[in-house]
């Protein structure tokens, strides 16, 4: 278990902990936190890193904060990639599409331009179902995390006043 927490410590506590002392306020490193999260399980692999640098830079979220949080949501996109897949599927009442690698290579090479036109209409249908997600997603991460993050606020100004 000590394991574990020490894993927390590095991977969330420090950073968070870090751009506190630079003087980020709490606000905007739940803002950050919430998106990292909320965008690091879109649901086409392979797209977050670059999905999270053009939704951050215009709405000038904390980098660093943002991409940790994003990276820390990838196990979260793995196992939500095809329950966004089949929910969108359902919702738009289309047929299954086997998500089997084997069966996706195999078409791939035989069909290029259905396999294109099936598989690309099953990502759309994933992509539409978290743009109905995200938004819930997003307000509950910031909504639970800010308050957390304002205490971790408060504590450092407790210690650095103590010292």
């Amino acid at each position: 278990m000590k394991a574990a927490g020490e894993l927390w410590k590095r991977w969330v506590l420090r950073p968070v902990m870090l751009q506190l002392t630079q003087g980020t306020s709490p606000h905007k490193i739940a803002q950050a936190l919430a998106f990292g999260m909320t965008l690091g399980i879109f649901p086409i692999l392979g797209s977050t890193t670059l999905l999270a640098l053009l939704v951050g830079i215009p709405l000038r979220l904390n980098q660093p904060v943002l991409q940790a949080f994003k990276t820390l949501a990838y196990p979260l996109q793995w196992m939500s990639v095809l329950g966004f897949y089949r929910l969108g599927e359902w919702l738009y009442g289309a047929p299954h599409v086997p998500l089997s690698i084997p069966r996706m290579m195999e078409r791939f090479f035989e069909e290029p331009g259905p396999f294109f036109r099936d598989y690309g209409m099953t990502a759309l249908y994933g992509i539409t179902v978290w743009f109905l997600l995200a938004p819930a997603l997003l307000l509950a991460l910031y909504a639970t995390s800010r308050p957390l993050i304002e205490g971790l606020a408060a504590q450092l100004a407790r210690r650095h006043a103590a010292s």
